[in-house]
This record gives structure tokens, sequence and C-alpha cells, in this order.
């Protein structure tokens, strides 16, 4: 039988990377399809925890450059991407984000006409380069008489992300841009629907895997009937595993993968370690033992492969102080485990980090 904890350590690249080259974040992306990244600094570390030698500044330059982009897809929230699976994979997926987020699109009163008009002035306002913040497009839809704040612009800015018109465009500053997807990525492939469907079902059972259809349905976005049909695409090359009354799905791994799998990890909120599974029992601790009235911090502390804990980065200007908080005291060896990976945070950040457990 599989150890479904080690072999999503190990597929996920969190125990053996994989990749070679340092400084190259799109292909961890790649390999994983896609990343939930609406917490920025979170998903930067994500990647840098799977491949040796990616530095913050490495994903930042490869942020500004358009190798990796920031939309929505999957689901009603921002994702990494990478900018050459940008189109096709937008074209699988939009439409269930649409259906998801249709009442909201109702309440807001937007329609196809005005979805259509934004869309046009928008499409003018970054023309050629012009990258602009969501408040100056937001400016331009108020000159053209479309009233853009709130929840409206949002979706409004989210309805032009899914239909492939804008993605993320460099940063200025600490302020995020849009920019054109025609312009940002000009070579992105598009596939047919079912080339597409096989090719997502391909890299989550791949990068993810062991998981289930109700996991691959809830990361992906798509329907159960959908996600089934993916699998059965790939029905001579997935492996399928029956462990305690559920069916898991994986891609044999590659011979030659294996490490040792580390004791700690300060995995970010929303890491694809557990934001990508609707099913998380395997990995949640059951009964976690906290001090009375411990409120938990945002991030996640990963013992063995579980979650034993949490912790909260606080950054200053000459070094950064990480706060553990474990469910349970740690034992000896895991206090050096922690040490050394906050040393690793530290070596990605490109400043001192202190470990503070409490």
């Amino acid at each position: 039988m599989i150890d479904i904890v080690r072999q999503r350590l190990r597929n996920q690249r969190l125990a053996s990377s994989g990749f070679q080259k340092p400084g190259e974040p799109g292909e961890v992306i790649a390999w994983l399809g896609a990343m939930q990244a609406q917490d920025f600094a979170g998903a930067k570390w994500a990647l840098g925890m799977r491949a040796p030698g990616i530095t913050d500044a490495d994903v930042d330059r490869a942020f500004d450059r358009g190798r990796i982009l920031r939309t929505h897809l999957l689901r009603p929230t921002w994702h990494f991407v990478a900018a050459a699976d940008i189109r096709w994979m937008l074209a699988l997926t939009a439409p269930r984000v649409h259906a998801m987020n249709a009442p909201y699109y109702r309440k807001c009163g937007l329609d196809t006409r005005l979805f259509a008009r934004s869309a046009t002035i928008v499409e003018r306002a970054l023309q050629g380069g012009r990258h602009s913040t969501r408040s100056e497009l937001a400016s331009a839809l108020r000159r053209a008489g479309i009233h853009a704040d709130g929840m409206r612009l949002a979706y409004l800015m989210m309805r032009a992300e899914l239909d492939g018109i804008i993605c993320s465009g460099p940063r200025r500053g600490k302020q995020f841009t849009y920019a054109l997807v025609a312009e940002r990525a000009p070579r992105a492939r598009m596939l047919e629907r079912d080339e597409a469907l096989a090719e997502l079902t391909r890299r989550y059972f791949s990068s993810h895997g062991p998981a289930t259809l109700r996991d691959y349905s809830w990361w992906s976005g798509l329907t159960i009937r959908e996600a089934r049909a993916g699998v059965e695409m790939l029905q001579k090359t997935l492996v399928e595993e029956a462990i305690d009354g559920r069916t898991y799905w994986l891609l044999p791994p590659a011979t030659g993968r294996r490490s040792k799998l580390a004791p700690v990890y300060l995995l970010p909120n929303y890491d694809e370690y557990l934001i990508a599974y609707k099913d998380r029992d395997r990995v949640l601790e059951s009964s976690p033992v906290t001090r009375r009235g411990a409120v938990e911090h945002p991030h996640h502390l990963i013992l063995d492969g579980k979650v034993r804990g949490s912790w909260k980065r606080m950054p200053g200007t000459t070094v950064t102080t990480i706060e553990v908080r474990p469910f349970r005291p740690l034992q000896k060896n895991e206090g050096f485990a922690l040490a050394a990976a906050g040393a690793r945070y530290g070596r990605f950040l490109g400043m001192p980090v202190t470990v503070s457990c409490g």
C-alpha cells in the first residue's frame, strides 16, 4: 500500500525537487499546473520551497518579466500560471468559474453587454504596454460612464481575466498592475478541449497524487463528470489505489527521484500541499493540543508530513522573525529541524531569520 503523505511530499516537489536549475519558478508552476496565489508573499515562498536556489528576488523578476502570470482560473481566486499555459487553461476552466460567479454578476448588475463594453475600454487603456493599476482602470471605466468600484469593479476585472483579455503586469513598487494577455503571453498555447482536459489531468495527478476524483474536481473547478472523463483519457498511464474505502489515482513516479524527507516544513497559507485537496484528513492533525486562548497564526507548521502547528512572519529591516506555535512541545531533533527550516527561509528572503517557538 502506498504512503499517501510521503508520496504527496515527493510529487509536490517538497521532498524531492526534480528541478535542477536555480531561479526558474516557472518550471515549478508548470509542474504543478497552477498555484493558488491570492497571498503573493506566501505563494512566492511556496515556489521557493520546491526548487533549490530560488529566491524571493528570482520570483519577483520572473513575475515582472511575465514568465509567470497571476490571474483568475480553476476557481474564483488568483493563481500563478506559467505564461505558456494561460490560454488553454483559461479556455478549459473559465466556464465553470463563470458559473460559480453568476449569482454575483447578477447581484452587481453585470450582464454580457456591460462586460463587453468594459473589456473594450480596459483593452484600449492597456494597449502598447501601458500597464495600469486597478484604480487607474476604474478611473477609465468611470470616465466612460461605467460605475466601477468595490465588488462591481472586482468582478469586471475578473471577467476580463477569465475571458483571456487581461492578466498580471509587472508590479509598480508594491502595487499590482494589469496587462494584456496578447502582449504578456504572445506565445501562449491553445489546445483542443479534450487535449487540454487530458493535459490538466496529467499534471494534477503527476504533481498532486495520490488524489481522488473529488480532490481533482475541487482543485480544477471541473465537475466530477469532467474530472472522471479526464481520468478515463489517461487510464493506461494512471495507477489506481484503493485505500480505506477511497479510490486514489497517481502517475508512477520516475525512477531515481527518491530523497530523504525533511521532518519540518514552514508551509505558507494556501499552499498546494493543503489547498489542492477536498479531503485533507490525511495531513490534518485530528486533535491538536493548543494553549488555552491561543490564536493560530496564518501559516502551517508541518511535522512528518502533517499539520502540527502554525507560524507567522514578522518582517524587519535587517532580520525577519518567525513566531511558531506548535500544537505540542517539540522534541529536540524537531527543534533542530525547525531551525534548519528557518535558515532555508532566510536564504530565500536574502536576510537572516530568527525562529521563536512558543
